[in-house]
């Protein structure tokens, strides 16, 4: 059998994760302004927050270009082995279309579109490579089968405020206004097909909330695969994290709870102090 590559874009904020794991990863395009650059590397959160500070302006993000994905595809597939690629949610970014225009040229190279974000990705990225360590199937099978487990995936966050929300576009000025001043904390959950939508809403402290939000999330699924439960943020204080941390735990005890901080491309779209659950909410 040939030999298999698993990538993903990078915005599913696997970090180290994708390194250890032989797991290929291609940054998104963050703008700031008159600068841009590649998520990571060259664009960090901190660099969006320096930039909102001076600006009142949020970020923009661009998708992997049809050009960058060829040549990705090249290099893995350069010894005659085929690759499996997630992409971002085809509702929410020009990834997957521009992915599988560049794919049409290497035969070998499966597109997934993922229909989720960041460590939603990251996810069916790590299915995929459990699958691929096997050796027991095709990349054409790796890929029909993370296909198949898109719709397991639980994904949901919760925002402190709506200020990126709503300059990104993605809620109106009156709506951020009345949260402000009502002290609403908006949870966020990612449906079948991509669509993401409001879920509860939670009036109160940051830290109430996020406790709140963490107890909905740890409920949200009965028996969650608990090898891999992702806990992402954008600069949540650890007193924070560790008691949202044991709040899920609480329910789910055997849960393997991994936490990462996101990116610059999830931080654009939700500003400081957001965090999400993320897991499969059943077992193969």
């Amino acid at each position: 059998m040939k030999g298999i590559t698993i990538g993903c874009d990078g915005a599913a904020d696997l970090g180290d994760i994708a390194e250890k794991r032989g797991i290929v990863t291609e940054p998104l395009t963050v703008i700031l302004g008159d600068r841009s650059g590649a998520d990571g590397s060259e664009i960090t959160p901190a660099d969006i927050f320096a930039y909102y500070d001076e600006t009142k302006k949020t970020p923009k993000t661009a998708a992997v270009s049809p050009e960058r994905y060829a040549a990705l595809f090249e290099r893995m597939t350069r010894d005659g082995g085929e690759a499996v690629y997630i992409c971002a949610a085809q509702t929410k970014s020009s990834c997957y279309d521009n992915a599988v225009m560049a794919a049409k040229d290497y035969p070998g190279v499966y597109v997934v579109d993922s229909q989720s974000l960041s460590a939603g990705i990251g996810l069916l990225a790590l299915y995929a490579d459990d699958l691929r360590q096997t050796g027991k199937y095709t990349a054409a099978e790796i890929a029909e089968k993370v296909t198949a487990r898109r719709g397991a995936i639980n994904l949901s966050l919760i925002v402190d405020n709506m200020t990126f929300l709503h300059k990104g576009g993605r809620c109106s000025g009156v709506a951020a206004f009345i949260a402000s001043v009502l002290r609403i904390h908006i949870s966020l959950k990612m449906h079948g097909g991509g669509q993401l939508d409001v879920r509860k809403k939670y009036i109160g402290s940051s830290s109430g909330a996020m406790a709140k939000y963490a107890l909905d999330a740890a409920k949200s699924a009965e028996s969650p695969d608990p090898k891999y439960v992702f806990l992402v943020h954008t600069t949540v204080s650890r007193e924070n994290l560790d008691k949202v941390r044991d709040i899920f735990l609480s329910v789910h005890p055997d849960a393997n709870i991994i936490e990462r901080t996101a990116g610059a491309t999830i931080t654009a779209h939700t500003g400081k102090n957001a965090f999400a659950f993320i897991f499969f909410g059943s077992k193969e």
